[in-house]
């Protein structure tokens, strides 16, 4: 039973506000995680790099395991009851975090955390294509606002995170799971209405979402590009420019003496690419995905170029610096347009029938596989080439990501070409 209701409509703002509630949660989570094992580590705890990057692979790797179920049962029943769960899920593993300095309890925080966002995420995202049913442009703009909420999760987040911690500490911890509380309430008054398709459809459902050409083509790029978002938004990059690495690199170690501009660094990047993902809901309604997500991966080798010679640049004056920052800002602004793109080709694929869940789970799959390899690399590659390794991870999944996208176009040219050859 699909949901299309003017009601169901009208509650999209809370939706999406609990959304971004959730995330901001999630990214002031992170970044706090990030800190706290800086700050044992400057007291001499045996805390490095490898272990931070495998701690983030640890929460993915929870929510690769439980995304799929998750997402069918969200078929099967309303999303709502998931989506609310889920988010009370991560403010209890948020708060254990804070709670110890024992490894075992750090690994055990980061699963239930994960298993949150397993829960969350493929039944919101269900939702969402059951309410847009039928209406392109407005599929086009919630997927826009989606991928906004996510920013504000990493741009309030970040903030909040390293702000809480300056004048908290570990009892910033506690506030960030009031946030999450605060989150599920939003999205239990949002999703009301939200119904399930039983258990018999939503198997049914996964089987049909696994066939389905659009995904199996889109498997790939997904693959690549979440591997870049573990590079960088898990807990590995707050600890490379918080710790004090004493390399050459002039990101390496900027903010060792003051932890707290991690979040205000944050901010400025989630602004810039939220300005740009507000012009794509402009342009993506009136834009092939196809082309829209060529667009964006080509910014995103323009993005590395500039990271690079950015982190290179301790010997240029800081006219050059600004210029190269500007450069990079345009780029970030151009490739923020690949999820909404490709959440809006997703769904368009999948449609408001049972088995959305189950494809909507089936994507947090692959983001989970790519975000645990990125969080390994970042792990290996960052304890080797500090923020060099970053850099150079992105550069080789954009290039990957590109080509498979290319094979994404050129597979759909093929059937349109078939099709008429048929009519």
């Amino acid at each position: 039973m699909t949901i299309t209701t003017p009601n169901s409509r009208n509650r999209l703002p809370l939706v999406v506000l609990g959304n971004a509630f959730m995330r901001i949660a999630s990214g002031a989570s992170g970044v706090l995680v990030g800190l706290y094992l800086a700050e044992l580590a400057n007291r001499g705890y045996g805390i490095n790099v490898a272990l931070v990057g495998t701690l983030g692979a640890i929460s993915f790797g929870a929510e690769l395991i439980v995304s799929v179920p998750m997402g069918i049962a969200s078929d099967a029943v309303a999303p709502r009851a998931l989506m609310t769960g889920g988010a009370l899920l991560g403010a209890m593993a948020t708060q254990l975090f804070g709670m110890s300095s024992q490894i075992s309890i750090f690994f055990l925080s980061r699963t239930v955390e994960g298993v949150g966002a397993a829960a969350v995420t493929p039944s919101l995202l269900s939702h969402l294509t059951d309410v847009t049913d039928g209406n392109h442009s407005l599929r086009a703009r919630v997927m826009s606002y989606f991928e906004l909420s996510l920013l504000a999760g990493l741009a309030l987040g970040g903030l909040a995170g390293a702000q809480l911690w300056h004048f908290l500490s570990a009892r910033a911890f506690g506030v960030v799971a009031a946030i999450y509380v605060l989150s599920s309430c939003l999205l239990l008054l949002g999703a009301v209405g939200s119904r399930g398709h039983g258990s018999a459809q939503a198997i049914s459902g996964f089987y049909t979402a696994l066939k389905e050409p659009s995904l199996q083509r889109l498997a790939p790029v997904w693959l690549c590009v979440n591997t870049i978002v573990g590079l960088w938004l898990g807990p590995t990059l707050p600890f490379l420019l918080t710790h004090r690495g004493g390399g050459k690199q002039f990101l390496d170690g900027i903010f060792s003496n003051q932890p707290e501009r991690i979040g205000w660094l944050l901010l400025g990047y989630s602004l810039i690419f939220g300005i740009g993902v507000t012009g794509w809901s402009i342009v993506l309604p009136r834009m092939t995905e196809h082309r829209a997500l060529r667009i964006a991966l080509a910014a995103m080798v323009g993005v590395c170029l500039g990271l690079f010679l950015l982190n290179h640049s301790e010997a240029e004056s800081p006219a050059v610096r600004w210029a190269i920052g500007a450069l990079t800002t345009l780029c970030i602004m151009v490739e923020s347009g690949f999820t909404p793109a490709a959440l809006s080709l997703l769904a368009g694929a999948i449609g408001a029938h049972a088995g959305r869940g189950a494809a909507m789970g089936i994507y947090s799959v692959l983001l989970s596989i790519g975000a645990i390899v990125g969080s390994l690399f970042a792990a290996v590659l960052g304890q080797k080439f500090a923020v060099d390794g970053l850099i150079y991870s992105t550069f080789a999944m954009a290039i990957v990501a590109m080509f498979f996208v290319r094979w994404l176009k050129l597979t759909n040219s093929e059937e349109r070409l078939n099709v008429e050859t048929t009519v």
